[in-house]
């Protein structure tokens, strides 16, 4: 038990390619597009990897969306939390002997574009390009954007007259109901998707880019990096949800991977306008009668929609606190499921993979996990562990 802690950290990723990671912002303002960037990069001499988490305010604000008290908070990330890097490599040279495909990923409720870097980072080893949104829908523990500064506030600070705005989680009010706060937040979440493939889409053809950001990463070595007929949209919980609306907006987007999707912020009337494929995988302890019967309302016989169950996961089962967490801790906290995490994201990803190649054509060799696709494995169920009744639909 006493050394349960030495192996946590985020499992690295298993494909053939070194992953390199870097930060964009266009546009200054909240309205413009922010993500983390993953990639195929190449062997570099000073190469480092960053925190995982990147700043204190990100704490603060998992500590209001958690509603923890802040001071306990700080004992408890930096205790758990201060070391922790991830498995990519800051600013690292892009490279790849082919085109990329693109995947477009949108994160959870109280979560950041950082929280998600072992499924990221494992599809960039397997040659994706990877954009992990971070939105500015008030649905993230924290955010940031620039103003500009006005005369009076000229102030060594600011970099190039820009200062930095936090913006953190906006909790229900007292007897607010929560559709519509949650169905306003999940088109602008589908919105800053379409958008931040737009900027993908920019950066692929030469258009010199202007990253607010000060990295050292040349964006201008992505010029024709990317594959842009093979797209997909994936997300986790309100993400999967973001996912859902993202490819009824865009057609661009061939099809997506719903991870323990949370339907509740969808419009009814979205159902029957998506057509592209839909992979929905779930843990074994989130998933209830309502949300699987709306899930079932997106079954088709015409495209492809498939669902699967992890055997002995929960909803945090995705992120990468549940590599960051010792058993204990992390049962307490519904970090962590009953299964092996690493177990559970590696199957995760193989299936995300085997269906992304089958409905992106890819021509890879991820097809040898198609069975998984079906929940063919010991640790899967095929379609879901949770009874609906069809008289209540």
């Amino acid at each position: 038990m006493g050394n349960s802690c030495s192996h946590l950290g985020i499992p690295p990723p298993k494909g053939p390619n070194l992953v390199g990671c870097t930060d964009f912002m266009m546009d200054h303002s909240k309205e413009g597009s922010f993500f983390r960037l993953y990639y195929p990069c190449q062997e570099t001499e000073k190469a480092e990897k960053p925190d995982w988490v990147p700043s204190r305010e990100y704490f603060n604000g998992l500590a209001d969306f958690m509603k923890i008290n802040r001071t306990l908070s700080e004992t408890i990330f930096n205790y758990l939390f201060g070391s922790f890097k991830i498995p990519a490599y800051t600013d690292a040279p892009f490279k790849s002997n082919e085109k990329c495909p693109v995947v477009i990923f949108s994160h959870g409720l109280g979560a950041f574009r950082t929280l998600y870097s072992a499924i990221c980072a494992e599809l960039a080893s397997q040659g994706f390009i990877v954009a992990s949104l971070e939105h500015r829908d008030q649905s993230a523990s924290a955010t940031y954007y620039f103003c500009e500064e006005t005369e009076s506030e000229r102030s060594a600070s600011a970099q190039d007259g820009l200062i930095k705005e936090w913006m953190y989680y906006r909790a229900l009010r007292h007897n607010e109901r929560e559709f519509p706060l949650r169905n306003k937040q999940v088109k602008q979440r589908a919105e800053e998707c379409v958008l931040a493939l737009d900027k993908l889409t920019q950066i692929n053809s030469g258009v010199a880019v202007q990253n607010v950001l000060r990295t050292e990463f040349d964006w201008t070595t992505l010029e024709n990096s990317m594959d842009l007929c093979r797209i997909a949209v994936m997300g986790h919980s309100f993400g999967g949800a973001t996912a859902i609306e993202a490819l009824c907006k865009e057609v661009k987007f061939k099809c997506g991977i719903a991870l323990d999707a949370w339907m509740v912020p969808l419009d009814e009337n979205i159902f029957p306008r998506v057509k592209q494929p839909i992979f929905f995988i779930n843990s074994e302890k989130f998933q209830w009668a309502g949300n699987i019967s709306r899930i079932r309302k997106l079954d088709s016989a015409v495209v492809q929609r498939k669902m699967i169950t992890i055997r002995g996961t929960v909803h945090q089962s995705f992120p990468d606190f549940t590599f960051l967490t010792s058993n204990w801790i992390g049962k307490m906290m519904k970090l962590k499921g009953e299964i092996d995490p690493e177990l559970a994201i590696d199957l995760s990803n193989k299936a995300t993979l085997a269906f992304l190649q089958r409905h992106l054509g890819l021509e890879k060799n991820f097809n040898q996990w198609d069975p998984l696709i079906d929940g063919q494995d010991e640790n899967l169920i095929q379609g879901t562990n949770i009874t609906v009744l069809q008289s209540a639909i």
